[in-house]
């Protein structure tokens, strides 16, 4: 039995014909019926039957199929152990993303990461930040941005940047918010986000800071969202300075008082695999991306567990 009769067998399972299997494979048809012929005089099977429309997997065809896409995935995964001990980094690699593309700065991540290392596939999913660290610990995630108070000793991190937040607010409101104290403001409606996310963490320290609870709550789980129904006059909520000055300036929103909450901005992953070849090559790639510092060295050879400074905003 050879990988390329398994080739075979598996494209003419997706494609349900000769020759537009043969299209994809980039070889003859006849090469391709005589690859199936082999493989079944060798299971001793019947796998497709043959009808006026293509190819149609027999139940033996469809039971083995996925074992022959098993055994294809395996050969696949050697050759790309090999790459990487010959310093080629490939596989794939799940990224969780949060905020705005523009803030985490996705697009330069990722077109550094294709360019240096073209057999690295990386897959993104938007996630809420708390639900992002949850799926870093559980596997789920290989690593993801992240921002907000960070200890835990399972999980590795880079520091990014810092972040402020503002309360902001619709500009129609600003004549009835510029004199209003914190018990005028728990009277106004907020939008926050699930509970799960450092938005909402930040809004909770802030709300118990000053002794407020909110009478009124409007629940969101995008940045972008929430920025929107501040714009729309649902109500108020903390945006990322940045944004709220763009949009105080084309007056969209009015900022109330002189409030700044600090965060940091995280790329996390687990400490078990700081050494896995991938997540070194995101690493390389982001201190790059954001002109950070190479990471101390013990004096073993191994990074030293700290952080770098933050990149300049």
């Amino acid at each position: 039995m050879e990988l390329y009769q398994l080739r075979s067998f598996v494209a003419v399972a997706e494609a349900g014909h000769l020759t537009r299997a043969a299209e994809a494979l980039h070889v003859s048809q006849p090469a391709v019926s005589a690859q199936i012929k082999a493989l079944e005089d060798e299971l001793d099977l019947v796998l497709f039957e043959r009808t006026s429309s293509g190819m149609v997997l027999t139940s033996a065809g469809t039971r083995l199929l996925a074992d022959a896409e098993k055994v294809l995935a395996a050969a696949q995964a050697m050759r790309n152990e090999a790459k990487a001990l010959k310093g080629e980094v490939a596989g794939k690699v799940r990224v969780g993303t949060m905020s705005d593309p523009v803030f985490i700065r996705i697009g330069e991540f990722l077109n550094a990461t294709v360019e240096r290392h073209p057999l690295l596939q990386v897959e993104l999913h938007h996630e809420i930040t708390g639900v992002g660290f949850a799926k870093v610990l559980s596997g789920e995630l290989d690593a993801s941005f992240y921002y907000g108070d960070l200890e835990h000793p399972g999980v590795g991190r880079l520091r990014l940047r810092k972040s402020t937040y503002r309360v902001a607010a619709p500009a129609a409101w600003k004549s009835r918010l510029v004199d209003a104290g914190w018990s005028q403001i728990a009277l106004q409606p907020w939008v926050i986000t699930p509970s799960v996310s450092t938005h909402h963490q930040l809004l909770r320290a802030l709300f118990d800071k000053h002794g407020i609870v909110p009478t009124k709550v409007v629940e969101a789980d995008q940045e972008s969202v929430i920025a929107n129904l501040v714009v729309s006059g649902v109500g108020l909520s903390l945006i990322r300075e940045e944004l709220a000055l763009e949009k105080e300036a084309a007056g969209e929103v009015c900022l109330w008082s002189d409030v700044r909450l600090e965060t940091t901005l995280w790329f996390i992953y687990l400490h078990a695999r700081e050494n896995d070849p991938a997540i070194r090559a995101l690493l390389g790639v982001l201190r790059d991306t954001w002109k950070l510092a190479e990471p101390a060295r013990s004096s073993a050879g191994t990074p030293e567990r700290r952080d770098p400074g933050p990149a300049t905003a």
